[in-house]
């Protein structure tokens, strides 16, 4: 794993919490995005090197509107950037982690996107994030 790539933020409401992290941050969304079949819309924002990803659910049976009802909003996930996440998948399969996909998949932010469960990381949900080649 290289770096933390970034902070996932569940929020109810995208615009909202994005004035408020604009505010805190003292920077602008750098880019909206809906992954569908996530059934979140995103906002990225970043100060100097560290990104953060606010999460706002699409519907009732999005993970996001899951996590909310149960937790409310917060951190949700910390996603680290890696260079080869099939690889990466691999060895913390070897390693005894539970991967919640069997393949990378689409996310935001023209990534490849693999998630390990929180069980078997010490309560944190964890992301692994590879850029997509253009």
């Amino acid at each position: 794993m290289n770096k933390i790539e970034h902070i996932g933020i569940a929020v109810t409401d995208l615009h909202t919490a994005g004035s408020l992290y604009e505010k805190l941050l003292n920077t602008t969304i750098y880019k909206t995005e809906e992954v569908a079949t996530e059934g979140v819309k995103t906002a990225f924002l970043q100060t100097g090197p560290n990104k953060i990803e606010l999460l706002e659910a699409t519907g009732p049976d999005s993970p996001i509107a899951k996590y909310i009802a149960k937790k409310g909003e917060g951190i949700h996930h910390i996603a680290f950037e890696v260079d080869d996440i099939r690889a990466e998948m691999a060895r913390l399969k070897s390693e005894g982690f539970i991967l919640l996909n069997d393949e990378p998949k689409r996310g935001a932010d023209n990534k490849w996107v693999c998630f390990v469960h929180p069980k078997s990381a010490g309560g944190v949900l964890v992301e692994l994030c590879q850029e997509m080649q253009q």
